[in-house]
């Protein structure tokens, strides 16, 4: 087939890579511009832009495909498909209508549930048992489509960086299948009563809350691990805490317990594994508590 593919982050680009080794023809990339990036704010390409040039596949980075000379050039292509995959824009109707099948989205959620920007984090938060990805035909409303196929996998103790990387590698497999056999795939409309969204995370929200359970804040840990983190502050210092597991014990909340650095919950304690302050590298708890020891009555903001 004829494929236009769009996506920008790293979740994206399995997807390019197993399309390309399957044989399909990629007319283009479209891809998000690049962007500042790192210290000296140097314009970085995209993740999916580093591979489709290494694959010697033409990129494209709009900033807006609203524009009837942008939806035309994209017209032009004359494709078959478009694959979009964490893209990043909005696609236009006249573009969502352009290839001849349409645009087929790989979404990171088993649909309806998690419709929105971040589903993964949203699943590992809410406590959700299992997770998948939903490979859907593309509409104007937000992840609102017909879906074509739907791979599950459980959560478990994952964060969301090691889900991140899962579901990229299967929605690129099942995007994959799909796109072998069309027909073999009929849609099969969501239930809209069913639909729970997936805001954008606030910074607001990756501030523990110490007031919270124990479970909750172990799952808000993972939910943020790696990015953007949840966080606490000890002695006026932010800290991030990237993993943690939950432990028997009980205080005030926000307390640290005792010299292993359990913390005190709204009901139960989570003891940290590991954390990392500003500027610094990832530490095992040892590691973190050899630098600074962190003395039991200590309590944390």
């Amino acid at each position: 087939m004829r494929i236009i593919f769009m996506g920008t982050p790293d979740f994206a680009v399995p997807a390019l890579r197993a399309i390309h080794a399957a044989g399909h023809e990629i007319a283009c990339v479209y891809t998000q511009p690049p962007r500042p990036a790192g210290r000296g704010k140097k314009l970085m390409p995209s993740p999916v832009q580093v591979e489709a040039e290494r694959l010697g596949v033409p990129v494209r980075s709009p900033v807006s495909l609203r524009g009837a000379e942008a939806q035309a050039e994209f017209a032009a292509l004359g494709a078959d498909v478009a694959v979009v995959a964490a893209y990043g824009l909005i696609l236009p109707q006249p573009v969502l209508d352009a290839p001849r099948h349409g645009c087929l989205n790989i979404h990171a959620s088993l649909l309806p549930r998690w419709r929105g920007a971040a589903p993964i984090h949203r699943a590992v938060m809410a406590g959700d048992g299992e997770t998948g990805v939903t490979i859907m035909q593309m509409e104007a409303g937000l992840d609102t489509g017909p879906m074509l196929h739907k791979v599950t996998v459980p959560v478990g103790h994952k964060t969301t960086g090691e889900l991140f990387e899962e579901l990229g590698a299967l929605g690129a497999a099942a995007m994959v299948e799909v796109l072998a056999d069309l027909a073999a795939f009929p849609p099969e409309a969501q239930d809209d009563a069913a639909a729970v969204y997936a805001p954008k995370i606030d910074k607001a929200e990756a501030k523990i809350d110490w007031s919270q359970s124990a479970e909750v804040i172990e799952r808000l840990v993972r939910g943020l691990a790696p990015f953007p983190g949840a966080w606490f502050e000890l002695g006026g210092e932010r800290v991030k805490l990237l993993l943690a597991e939950v432990v028997e014990a009980s205080g005030v909340p926000g307390t640290v317990l005792d010299e292993d650095f359990a913390i005190a919950c709204g009901s139960g304690a989570i003891r940290p594994l590991k954390l990392q302050r500003a500027g610094k590298p990832v530490l095992e708890r040892v590691e973190f508590l050899r630098g600074r020891p962190v003395s039991a009555g200590t309590v944390l903001a």
